[in-house]
């Protein structure tokens, strides 16, 4: 039976929203947590374990210190306090990914905890607290197969892939974001875009969301103005920025409408489905689970020595905002140009552009024009679109230097985009290029006057502006290849009179 959802802005008109997000962040080790397997990528399912790894009987874990010093770094970007002692847990559960019933984590006494994250939105500056940052391993991978969803329903069989299992993973929680109204969505995105941006900035993790390396679970729920928080629900491995955006959404409505015909929201965790962009229920947690967390009895405590925390503070590079403000004076934007930007996602991407050659404003041109509309007409995010900065600043090359104009440049763009090479193969290869010789300009001209003995009188009797309907008709004979300003003066030449 399909339900229909009320309008969005009369739930967010009755209901308050409050959300939370969890992050998880696979870090750039070249090994894993415990052990010295690699942690690349890909590789052929179950060829980059060992005993240690597998929890096979005797394998003793030995803690990777770089990944012990990324989460500091991480803890110290997000404002946290590190602790000065703290130590791994023993998670225990069951689960077919899980090689040794138990997950190496930790529990009470994480190593970052009460920090802080500023983000902008509509114009204004939200904090978003984070309650603690603790490091952990990762899982295996399940793969359901025979079926036609990837899930384990409708599935033949369940193979399980052990390569990602040990990899260090670092989870970000947030505390309950509240007071963010119709804007809840929005924040959340925001948060994990720069969220994201942080973690690239420090060079510990790829945060590539596509590979899993950076994983969202969203926790949303409704409750009426002034009463108790609602029932959450947390919706699992969200895996894109504007997926983070549409499961918030999505989970607002859904919940409005179980609550308006009479219902309760179940505590559970849901899967949000890309296609259609709502979530389905996962697994039900209204019953605690037990993890009978104890300490890890074969690590030793980690003390963070003050001194070395104290050299990676002073370390930590240009975090994204200060620097997303130098940019700002620099390209002499307004903060109003500078929101779009951000909220384009095309910060680094114009950066890059300028840096391949171009300027700030002809790099913001493409990338907040053309190539935004396509990436919102495909659904993608606009460093996804097929095109890089080292192209937009060779075809900004090719107008700046009178091969295209900027209709043409607007067709090479699309070739690019489409993957047909690169700029100027695309100029070269559909013939593209501006004429700008007046040889071959002249005879057009000259018919363009004599098709049209009016407007010639016109420009000779001293109206100069009427020489833009010439420069049209020659246009169009040309299929838009001359050069406007050329077409101009050879015009008035023509014509015996000085611009």
């Amino acid at each position: 039976m399909t339900t229909t959802l009320p309008a969005y802005d009369e739930v967010v008109a009755r209901f308050e929203p409050v959300i939370g997000l969890e992050t998880h962040v696979e870090l750039g080790t070249n090994t894993k947590m415990f052990c010295g397997c690699p942690t690349d990528f890909g590789g052929e399912p179950n060829t980059r374990v060992c005993p240690v790894c597998l929890g096979l009987p005797g394998s003793l874990p030995v803690a990777n210190k770089a990944a012990i010093e990324a989460i500091i770094r991480i803890g110290l970007a997000l404002n946290c306090s590190i602790a000065e002692w703290c130590r791994f847990a023993r998670k225990n559960y069951f689960y077919p990914d899980m090689p040794k019933n138990f997950q190496i984590s930790q529990y009470d006494e994480p190593i970052c905890v009460d920090g802080y994250l500023d983000v902008e939105v509509g114009g204004e500056t939200v904090r978003i607290e984070i309650e603690r940052v603790h490091l952990e391993e990762d899982t295996g991978k399940t793969l359901h197969v025979g079926g036609a969803t990837g899930r384990i329903h409708g599935a033949t069989e369940s193979l399980v892939d052990y390569n990602r299992a040990g990899i260090p993973l670092v989870e970000i929680v947030t505390k309950p974001i509240t007071g963010t109204g119709a804007l809840a969505p929005d924040v959340a995105k925001a948060y994990v875009a720069e969220l994201r941006d942080v973690i690239r900035t420090l060079g510990v993790s790829d945060v590539r969301m596509e590979e899993g390396s950076l994983r969202c679970d969203v926790n949303t729920s409704l409750n009426l103005p002034g009463a108790e928080w609602g029932t959450r629900t947390e919706t699992k491995n969200v895996n894109s920025l504007r997926s983070v955006e549409r499961a918030v959404r999505s989970e607002m409505l859904r919940q409005a409408s179980v609550l308006d015909a009479g219902g309760r929201i179940t505590q559970e965790t849901r899967h949000f489905h890309e296609d259609t962009g709502d979530t389905t229920p996962g697994r039900s947690k209204e019953t605690a689970t037990d993890y009978r967390y104890f300490p890890e009895p074969d690590l030793v405590p980690i003390a963070p020595d003050r001194a070395w925390v104290a050299e990676l503070k002073a370390a930590l590079p240009e975090l994204p905002r200060v620097h997303r403000r130098r940019l700002q004076e620099q390209w002499g934007l307004s903060d109003l140009d500078m929101q779009s930007v951000l909220n384009a996602g095309a910060v680094e991407l114009i950066e890059a552009t300028v840096a391949a050659g171009t300027t700030p404003a002809a790099a913001r041109k493409w990338w907040l024009g053309e190539l935004s509309r396509r990436a919102n007409e495909s659904g993608v995010e606009l460093a996804e679109i097929g095109a890089t900065p080292a192209q937009v600043a060779e075809l900004q090359g090719l107008v700046d230097a009178g091969k295209l104009n900027d209709k043409m440049a607007r067709t090479v763009l699309e070739g690019v985009v489409d993957g047909e090479g690169s700029p100027t193969e695309i100029m070269t290869n559909r013939g593209l290029e501006v004429v700008s010789d007046t040889g071959a300009l002249t005879a057009a001209v000259d018919e363009a006057i004599a098709a049209n003995p009016g407007i010639a009188d016109k420009i000779r009797s001293g109206k100069v502006a009427a020489v833009g309907a010439l420069v049209g008709a020659v246009m169009k004979t040309t299929r838009g290849q001359a050069d406007a300003k050329t077409l101009r003066e050879l015009i008035l030449e023509r014509l015996g009179v000085q611009g």
